[in-house]
């Protein structure tokens, strides 16, 4: 799974910064992969995980991970980052449930395969929950109407979010 997430993740990299360097793995942690490499604007560390479980009724799915990113250089710290796999249903949210807190409509925004948060304020408290959490739980609706709920483990999530954090400060 974690060789697969690498793959997965050099593709968002490549389609996030096309003069990107190649990402050097910090570390792995538990279910969390830490990576860093430079482009045109500085640093950038990220780290990512797949689903340890995901559910629905289709016949075929593309990648699915979640990724939490700094730029220091942007003064962009904690942006979340979900691709689903497949194109979400236009005007249809996206939760994320960690423990007893739920982040979903008006906090989150979907566009093509992936979903964000919708300000830096909510990309800060889910980072805080997934801390704090044992395990989180995406609920999405794909274009054709599938639903799907992707479950990921947040073991090692602290330690790669550390690893991150002390590469880009």
């Amino acid at each position: 799974m974690k060789k697969s997430a690498f793959f997965i993740l050099m593709s968002f990299i490549i389609a996030n910064s096309a003069q990107a360097g190649a990402p050097k793995v910090l570390g792995e942690y538990g279910d969390w992969t830490a990576y860093y490499y430079r482009d045109n604007s500085g640093p950038v560390c990220y780290m990512a995980s797949s689903p340890k479980k995901d559910e629905g009724k289709y016949t075929h799915r593309g990648d699915i991970y979640f990724v939490v990113t700094h730029r220091p250089n942007e003064k962009s710290f904690d942006v979340i980052t979900v691709n689903a796999g497949y194109t979400y249903k236009l005007a249809t949210p996206v939760k994320i449930k960690i423990g007893a807190k739920t982040f979903g409509e008006d906090e989150l925004f979907t566009s093509g395969e992936k979903a964000w948060a919708v300000n830096s304020e909510v990309d800060k408290k889910i980072v805080e929950a997934m801390k704090r959490g044992s395990r989180m739980i995406i609920d999405g609706t794909s274009s054709k109407g599938t639903l799907t709920k992707d479950t990921y483990s947040l073991n090692g999530f602290s330690s790669a979010y550390k690893a991150i954090t002390n590469k880009c400060k």
